[in-house]
């Protein structure tokens, strides 16, 4: 089975979190790796969110390395789509379908890519191991963090994997550059409550808690945190820029003062809308909770707030740098803050790098902070430093991030191919 067929099985699973209901897709992914002569595990927090762990086992003193993905994908719901989102359906050189891209596609090159591994007898001098998991998309509960808390013993002695997100192509000033992420930032969930006083719908009520929240919201639009230059973020901007001609490479530099940050982003154009929080953190408003009945004006209102912290900070960081944009006078506190590592471990970066070269001659590798969060941060906690290494060279003109979590989302059949030789012959060195 090719990674092309591979992943249009996979995209035809709907895997969509919540409720996820991957048990169907794993067991398929079961078969085939057995069907292929591996030994294969599962491990369930929940039987129908099973997550499945394989291996090769090495010789002995090595370095072992972890591939892992994720088959869940976020709802389609509201979305137009051209091709259906669960018919993996291969058109105009490319395979569409919800997960396409975050990440059955990862996925189909990461199996397909152990699967060689196998079938040609790689002999590895450390253990590669293989895990595929449930519930990225709403947290990791039921997928990555079970594993890490519950069976840390299947990870002893790894200290690199593979995983999600990086290593696919942009083009910018004529080169074309490949990010690697070695860093990301930090989940930082907070609930801001709005108090005061309430009343009968009927009279006039100014300055109340509506009032308020309309300037809360209003601030975050309007305003923008303090800029952060991170040394991963200094990286990847040093990195670029250094390859660009000079007007270029003098804005890009300028990204990396906070007196000149939003300026440049400003003459960046759509550039900037990924760029941007690599320089700090981001905070959005996504529900908001207050009021029972129409007639009545509530006195408190809760607001969700789905922060991203950059790493190295802390989550009173994020709550001072609100109430000096919003003021003191709304309540934050933090639901839920997933921290990863703040000191990126680079023993691979090198290899990853060269074999990015190997495969396409005009590749710039740099290493890139990732503006979301994956399954990385879970992994950090036993040691486990993660490349975001999914590799595929992309038509120049394909808008690629604007299509993670968007209707017609798809990959080229042709970037499964290369991202698939990429993986390998990194097993291959590291073999």
């Amino acid at each position: 089975m090719t990674p092309v067929e591979l992943l249009q099985q996979l995209l035809r699973f709907d895997t969509t979190n919540p409720p996820g209901n991957e048990r169907a897709c794993i067991e398929f992914i079961q078969e085939l790796l057995e069907g292929a002569g591996c030994q294969t595990e599962t491990y369930a927090k929940d039987p129908a969110r099973p997550n499945l762990v394989t291996r090769i086992s090495g010789s002995g003193g090595g370095t072992p390395l972890l591939l892992y993905g994720h088959v869940d994908v976020v709802t389609t719901s509201g979305q137009q789509w051209s091709q259906p989102p669960f018919g993996g359906e291969l058109a105009d050189g490319f395979v569409w379908g919800r997960g396409a891209a975050d990440m059955k596609g990862g996925v189909a090159m990461l199996i397909s890519a152990f699967l060689r591994a196998k079938q040609e007898g790689l002999q590895p001098r450390g253990d590669l191991v293989l895990a595929i998991v449930s519930d990225e998309e709403a947290g990791g509960d039921y997928g990555a963090r079970f594993l890490v808390e519950e069976h840390p013993d299947l990870f002893d002695g790894i200290r690199v994997a593979i995983g999600e997100f990086g290593g696919f192509s942009f083009e910018l000033g004529g080169k074309r550059f490949y990010p690697i992420q070695i860093a990301e930032k930090q989940m930082c969930w907070l609930k801001a409550t709005i108090r005061g006083p309430g009343g009968h719908g009927a009279m006039v009520n100014r300055d109340g808690t509506m009032a308020r929240l309309g300037r809360f919201l209003r601030d975050l639009d309007r305003k923008r945190l303090p800029v952060h230059v991170t040394p991963v973020a200094r990286a990847f901007v040093e990195g670029v820029a250094a390859e660009l001609p000079r007007a270029q490479r003098l804005l890009m530099e300028s990204l990396l003062k906070p007196a000149l940050t939003d300026r440049a982003l400003r003459l960046m154009g759509p550039t900037a809308r990924s760029t941007e929080p690599m320089l700090r953190n981001t905070v959005n408003a996504t529900i908001v909770h207050g009021g029972e009945k129409i007639n009545v004006v509530p006195s408190e209102i809760e607001l969700e707030l789905d922060g991203r912290l950059l790493p190295g900070l802390q989550p009173e960081d994020l709550i001072a740098e609100l109430h000096a944009l919003g003021g003191d006078d709304v309540e934050l506190e933090v639901i839920r803050h997933d921290p990863g590592s703040s000191e990126p471990n680079l023993e691979l970066f090198d290899t990853l790098a060269s074999v990015l070269r190997e495969l396409d001659p005009e590749a710039i590798p740099v290493p890139l902070l990732q503006i979301g969060v994956t399954d990385g941060r879970f992994f950090s906690h036993l040691g486990i430093q993660t490349y975001g290494f999914l590799p595929m060279r992309l038509p120049a003109e394909l808008p690629f991030l604007t299509l993670i979590h968007a209707a017609d989302e798809r990959v080229p059949a042709e970037a499964l191919e290369f991202g698939t030789d990429g993986i390998f012959r990194v097993l291959q060195r590291i073999a």
